[in-house]
């Protein structure tokens, strides 16, 4: 069971307008759920503000209408979750219901009012009129509050320790810190230096620093010693993989870059690591693809999922992920397991708290998005970033290096070329390619000369295409455009 904030959460995420998806992304990136939530608590708190200001002021019974709304609300929220429920996941949305309808009831009780002989609840008008009755709390009335204010206040510290305890109980951190990943069968050398270009990202993403952009607004707790992988759907023979069923498989390890298509002309909606993992066209070629499927999706423990053509299955280095840059994947990125697939969107691709696979076609199952507005095919777009000067940063005059990355995956890029104003384009120095299934790091020495400049850039990959300047967003299949930031250069 789950907080009603989280389940209304979910259900704002599948119905929100792509538009606004993205606008949130682009003004919160990565926190774009702790503003959700942080908007939800707002809304919330100012709805609660109301229906506390009608029960007191106006009819106790509009009052309850609107505690009973909240509980009705709720219990739709989790009934309508993607993955199907049970009756009991509405607990927590009635049975808060009944305790702010309690609230509400104790605390617009009338007070007690003194007797007419009492001459303390008598107060005379100031033009001598009749004296009329006051209310008036009556100790009793104080010390009944108070009790209540504290027995509420102690409810809430002991309801938030059990569900500290059941979040501990439930989570699968314990489960992670058990793991110790096998070995790759034919373990990667470490990348060489010169992969990494001076002033460019990090050649690797740190798990801590790598995006994070999916529906959930908690993260999924799965235990690797409950997990199970099923493979199905147009198939020969339906698969069922336990956790330590993959350990025992051949495990390689990859490195890959992953982009989201919601990363706009120059964002940092993207990230490179060394995944471990088993390959996923091997274990398809076991489950045995029938001819007419078309279609791969995977699908998440939350419901989620994605979907992407047979023909990714090209040789190219899919897998079944289980690491990340050398440890177990991090909760938040999907462990137990995820797909991981070098050259398509992440929308379409990287399933993660992967539990499903199937072999399906597009005409008869449109993923997660594209009933969003999103394209259903979704290869990534030859793009590229400038890293170092960022826009409208001061720098020295004379000599200074940009620097930044470009991809192309399952491509290569073969060239990089950086404009300064409206020069020439003109060629920057390429770090070393290390596959192409991840980024290219380049530089660019530039005399930089005081004043305003702007600076431009764009790649060639290893078929000769030239990246675009036509500037799109990322509805419906990824932005393009070429990434231009504006610098000032000091004066001499």
């Amino acid at each position: 069971m789950r907080s009603p904030v989280l389940d209304v959460g979910d259900r704002v995420i599948d119905r929100v307008p792509t538009w606004l998806k993205d606008l949130a992304i682009e003004w919160f990136g990565t926190n774009d759920k702790q503003a959700l939530l942080a908007g939800i608590g707002a809304v919330l708190a100012v709805y609660a503000c109301a229906v506390g200001v009608i029960g007191l002021r106006r009819s106790l019974a509009l009052g309850l209408a609107g505690v009973a709304l909240f509980g009705v609300a709720g219990s739709v929220a989790a009934l309508s979750a993607r993955t199907g429920t049970e009756w009991m996941t509405v607990l927590p949305s009635l049975v808060g219901a009944a305790v702010a309808g309690v609230v509400l009831v104790v605390f617009t009780r009338p007070p007690v009012r003194r007797p007419a002989s009492d001459p303390m609840a008598m107060k005379p008008q100031s033009d001598q009129s009749t004296p009329r009755l006051q209310p008036a709390l009556q100790p009793a009335d104080r010390r009944r509050f108070l009790a209540g204010v504290g027995a509420l206040a102690a409810g809430a510290v002991v309801f938030a320790a059990i569900g500290r305890r059941l979040e501990a109980r439930f989570s699968a951190a314990d489960s992670r810190a058990s793991i110790t990943l096998p070995p790759a069968d034919r373990a990667l050398r470490p990348v060489q230096t010169g992969a990494q270009a001076p002033g460019a990202a990090s050649f690797f993403t740190s798990n801590a620093d790598f995006y994070r952009i999916d529906t959930a607004l908690s993260v999924p707790q799965v235990r690797a010693e409950d997990w199970e992988l099923v493979v199905r759907g147009m198939v020969d023979r339906e698969l069922r993989l336990s956790y330590d069923d993959v350990l025992r498989r051949a495990i390689v390890e990859q490195d890959i870059t992953l982009t989201c298509v919601s990363n706009t002309v120059g964002g940092e909606l993207i990230g490179n690591a060394r995944w471990l993992g088993i390959r996923l066209d091997d274990l398809l070629a076991e489950a045995g693809i029938e001819p007419a499927a078309n279609q791969v999706v995977g699908r998440s423990v939350d419901g989620y999922t994605c979907g992407f053509p047979v023909e990714a299955l090209d040789g190219r280095d899919a897998l079944v992920a289980i690491g990340m840059n050398g440890e177990p994947l991090p909760l938040e990125h999907g462990f137990p397991a995820r797909l991981v697939v070098p050259g398509i969107y992440g929308y379409a691709s990287a399933t993660k708290w992967l539990t499903e696979i199937e072999l399906t076609t597009f005409d008869d199952f449109d993923h997660y998005w594209v009933s969003r507005g999103y394209a259903a095919r979704a290869p990534i777009k030859l793009q590229s970033r400038i890293d170092r000067p960022r826009g409208l940063d001061r720098i020295p005059p004379g000599r200074f290096v940009v620097a930044g990355v470009a991809w192309e995956q399952t491509v290569g890029i073969d060239a990089v070329e950086v404009r300064i104003d409206d020069g020439r384009w003109r060629p920057a120095q390429l770090a070393a390619e290390v596959n192409d299934s991840t980024w290219r790091q380049w530089s660019y020495p530039w005399d930089a000369t005081p004043g305003r400049h702007s600076i431009s850039v764009r790649a060639i990959d290893q078929n000769g295409a030239i990246q675009t300047d036509r500037r799109s967003e990322p509805l419906p299949d990824g932005a393009t455009g070429h990434h231009t930031v504006v610098v000032l250069v000091d004066e001499a």
